[in-house]
């Protein structure tokens, strides 16, 4: 008995711990998406071979779809890289009064849910605007919201994939040495001459990266199209999966699977794309202070209000036109002091549905971020300190539900667990289990990045200590890495947290009857035409993750700089 503790708790223990992992990431993603893929590539009714592909090909709501797909996306990342580059330059140049909390609400894209983001731009501006309207700036009554178009669906995934642009270049230009600058200025150049031929050129590779992974992700993106999509008849590849599924169930679910076939294909292909331009363009700078910006001088101040005036526009007015839909009494009447009123907070916070569908998504992305949090600890630890060749497979394949479009790990959820399990004989399908099984393979590497960053900073000696004087491995991951390792997986865990709570892509496609969640709140009452309910969710949904966002800035001050996004500029 001694013997088998040794080998199941000593070096024998890392391959243990390996099979764990990977049963954990087989059941979350790899499966599913692999049954999904060979189920795309399979013959149609008639045995044809690769003959679901074919049909799909052929037929015209694909080809639209496609199409659309491609415009919208490509358009996006337009106004991604317009808006993107233009604000970190805003406050990346000059050292602008209030270029911290600037840079802030520019990063603000990624932590409001796209559906809350895009509920936002509809009531701003539509007919009933309680913003535009009193300056007579709304559309007149009875005319359709100018959103509900493929233009509006440009506009707004451009905007909410525009900080992974402004991401990439912030952190290319404070990367570029300060002494380059320096030596610049020293050599008669003027500052619009050093950010035309020093920093732009530096910059614009990390600017192309990150073009091309706004553009993966308004591939795979459902919120936007389907809020505004849907109403102005701009069907994409994810909302075209989402109507069949919802049209005729499952029963169709091999014709949907090639369309989510050439979804992950679109991702991938633009995913390759920038591991080339980050492979082929990126310069080796050398290593000192990097660039913090000139002086702003008499311009500081006019700079400043440009650039508070556009993230105003961009960001702040958007939420107040949410807030304002919430406070009024029926879509249409102006706010005004007498005609605010909390009913339609009162009305959705005594609902059943939407007291159930908060409670769901608490429990689920509790669940996922701590089982998330777990995993990443062990995983990161395989590759990073065990140096296990499976473990860095693993942490390369943890990616995989993250990569590819939440329709299609979604599809893939239902494709896998709609059947009972063997053994058990039971289904996952219709239960809160395959959300969480769902939310589980999808953001895993949002704990699991910062988690192998942390170890590649921290000195392996003393778990190399520890296995010479013969600690077995479970000893070492629990009493070394787990305490060093535990402030960095709590804050990715309340990334999941604050992600999964207003989920929509996976859930939408997943939910039941009993399990839905604040995401599909918010969209269902949007859909059926209560948008004063649906704002009135929003604001509530917003104010929860507004909390978490202060609890864990004010927790990740002692973090390493990069672990939380709106403290990576």
């Amino acid at each position: 008995m001694a013997d088998v503790r040794r080998r199941a708790f000593g070096a024998g223990g890392i391959r243990w711990i390996a099979a764990l992992v990977a049963f954990y990431l087989a059941v979350t993603a790899l499966y599913p998406l692999t049954r999904l893929f060979v189920l795309a590539l399979g013959p149609d009714e008639s045995g044809a071979a690769f003959g679901l592909l074919r049909d799909t090909f052929a037929s015209r709501a694909f080809q639209r779809a496609l199409w659309n797909t491609l415009w919208s996306s490509a358009g996006s990342v337009v106004v991604s890289v317009v808006l993107g580059l233009g604000l970190a330059l805003a406050t990346g140049l000059m050292r602008l009064p209030g270029r911290a909390l600037a840079s802030f609400l520019a990063l603000s894209p990624v932590l409001i849910p796209s559906q809350i983001m895009a509920l936002g731009w509809i009531e701003l501006m539509g007919p009933g605007s309680a913003l535009l309207s009193p300056l007579g700036l709304a559309p007149p009554p009875g005319r359709p919201n100018p959103l509900y178009s493929g233009g509006g669906v440009v506009w707004l995934m451009g905007i909410e994939h525009m900080p992974l642009v402004f991401i990439a270049a912030r952190a290319a230009l404070q990367s570029v040495p300060a002494d380059l600058v320096e030596a610049a200025r020293i050599a008669g150049a003027g500052t619009a001459r050093i950010v035309a031929r020093v920093l732009m050129p530096l910059t614009l590779p990390a600017v192309a990266a990150g073009a091309m992974l706004s553009f993966a992700a308004a591939v795979g993106n459902f919120g936007v199209p389907a809020l505004l999509g849907i109403p102005g008849r701009f069907s994409v590849l994810t909302t075209l999966i989402y109507q069949r599924l919802n049209g005729f169930g499952p029963a169709v679910i091999g014709k949907v699977a090639a369309i989510a076939l050439v979804l992950v294909a679109l991702a991938l292909a633009a995913l390759i794309a920038r591991q080339i331009v980050q492979k082929r363009l990126s310069v080796p700078l050398a290593s000192g202070p990097g660039f913090t910006g000139f002086g702003s001088g008499r311009a500081g101040i006019p700079l400043a209000l440009a650039l508070w005036a556009v993230l105003g526009v961009l960001v702040l007015a958007p939420l107040a036109a949410l807030l304002a839909t919430a406070l009024i009494p029926a879509l249409g009447v102006p706010l005004s002091a007498q005609t605010a009123t909390l009913a339609n907070f009162e009305t959705v916070l005594s609902s059943p549905a939407v007291q159930r569908g908060f409670a769901n998504s608490f429990a689920l992305s509790l669940a996922a971020a701590m089982l998330s949090a777990l995993v990443a600890i062990l995983l990161g630890w395989l590759g990073g300190v065990a140096k296990s060749p499976l473990g860095r497979g693993l942490g390369w394949l943890a990616d995989a539900g993250f990569v590819v479009p939440g329709t299609v790990l979604g599809l893939a959820m239902i494709l896998v667990y709609l059947r009972p399990l063997p053994l058990v004989g039971v289904s996952l399908y219709g239960s809160a289990a395959i959300l969480l099984m769902a939310y589980l393979g999808r953001f895993l590497p949002l704990v699991l990045r910062p988690v192998e960053a942390e170890i590649a900073r921290t000195d392996p000696a003393l778990d190399e200590a520890a296995r010479i004087a013969g600690v077995g491995v479970v000893r070492r991951v629990t009493r070394i890495a787990a305490p060093v390792l535990a402030p960095t997986a709590v804050a990715g865990a309340v990334l999941i947290f604050m992600t999964a709570l207003n989920e929509l892509t996976v859930s939408a496609l997943l939910w039941s009857a009993g399990h839905e969640t604040i995401g599909v709140q918010i969209f269902s009452m949007q859909y059926e035409g209560n948008s004063t309910a649906a704002a009135a969710i929003s604001v509530v949904a917003l104010a929860l993750v507004a909390g978490l966002v202060m609890l864990v800035d004010r927790f990740g001050r002692r973090l390493p700089a990069g672990t939380l996004p709106w403290r990576a500029p």
